[in-house]
C-alpha cells in the first residue's frame, strides 16, 4: 500500500509540471492563431488552457481579447449573441486582474472588454461604464507607461467623451465630476493615441483611430498621412485588419471628395 501510494506522489508530481506545459503551449498555439487572424482557433486554444488551469493569467486575459475579437465581427444580427459574447470577455478580464492584479494586461484588456460591453448599452449607461474604462487603462498605464493598447483605449476615451451630443455631455460631466469630465479633449486624444503610434508605429489600429479623431475634431487634413500609412502597412495579428484597412480607405475617400 506504502509503495502505491509513493508511486501515486510521484506520478502526481511529474505530472503537474505537464500540466503547466499543456496550458503554456495551447496558449502559445492560440497566440499564432490570432497571427493567423484566425479567431476562433485562437479562442479554441485558449479555452483548452483554461480548463487545464482555470486560474492562468495569460489564457484569461488573451481569451478575452480574441473574445472581443470575435465580437467586433459580428453583426448587429446576432446582438443578443454578441451581447454574450462581450459579456464573458469582460469576466474573463476580470478574473486576471483578480489572478495577477500587478499585470497591465489585464487591466488593459478588462478597459477593451468594459467599452464592449459599453457600446451594447444607451447613451447614459455607456457614461457610466465610461469611468471603469478610463481607471483600467489608466492603471494598465501606471503599471506599464509604453503599453500602446492602454494608451489607444484613453485616446479612445477622450474621443468619444468630445462626439457625445450636448445633452449627454451634461450627464456625463454631472456623473463622472466636472474635474474628470473637463480632463477630456480633442488635444488629450490626439496625444495619447500619437504616444501609442510612437511605441507600435505597424498598429494600423491606431492610425485609424488617430485619422478618426482628427476628422471630427475638424482637422481632415491632418488625418489624411495616416489613412495613408494604413493601406501601406502590413496586416497584423488584429483579425480586424482586413476591416481597418476598409475603413481607412473609405474614410479617406470621404475626405477627399
Amino acid at each position: 500500500m506504502r509503495a502505491f501510494t509513493l508511486a501515486a506522489s510521484t506520478l502526481l508530481l511529474c505530472a503537474t509540471p505537464l500540466l503547466a506545459q499543456d496550458a503554456a503551449g495551447h496558449i502559445a498555439l492560440g497566440d499564432a492563431a490570432r497571427c493567423r487572424r484566425n479567431a476562433q482557433e485562437a479562442l479554441t486554444h485558449f479555452r483548452a488552457a483554461l480548463a487545464i488551469d482555470s486560474l492562468n493569467y495569460e489564457a484569461n486575459w488573451k481569451a478575452s481579447r480574441v473574445l472581443t475579437d470575435i465580437g467586433k465581427a459580428m453583426p448587429n444580427s446576432q446582438r443578443a449573441q454578441r451581447d454574450s459574447v462581450y459579456a464573458e470577455a469582460r469576466s474573463l478580464a476580470e478574473r486576471a486582474v483578480r489572478v495577477n492584479g500587478n499585470g497591465a494586461d489585464g487591466h488593459y484588456q478588462t478597459a477593451v472588454a468594459v467599452g464592449r460591453v459599453a457600446l451594447t448599452k444607451g447613451a447614459r449607461e455607456r457614461v457610466r461604464y465610461s469611468r471603469v474604462i478610463r481607471d483600467e487603462a489608466l492603471r494598465a498605464t501606471e503599471l506599464d507607461p509604453q503599453h500602446d493598447g492602454a494608451l489607444h483605449v484613453l485616446g479612445r476615451w477622450n474621443a468619444e467623451i468630445q462626439r457625445l451630443p450636448g445633452m449627454t455631455k451634461f450627464f456625463a460631466k454631472t456623473f463622472l465630476g466636472a474635474s474628470i469630465f473637463n480632463q477630456a479633449s480633442w488635444e488629450n486624444a490626439e496625444s495619447y493615441f500619437t504616444q501609442a503610434i510612437n511605441i507600435n508605429p505597424q498598429n494600423i489600429y491606431h492610425h485609424l483611430d488617430l485619422a478618426e479623431a482628427l476628422v471630427d475634431a475638424g482637422r481632415p487634413q491632418e488625418a489624411r498621412p495616416h489613412l495613408e500609412q494604413v493601406a501601406q502597412l502590413p496586416l497584423g495579428c488584429d483579425p480586424q485588419d482586413p476591416q481597418y484597412k476598409q475603413q481607412a480607405a473609405e474614410l479617406l475617400q470621404r475626405i477627399s471628395r
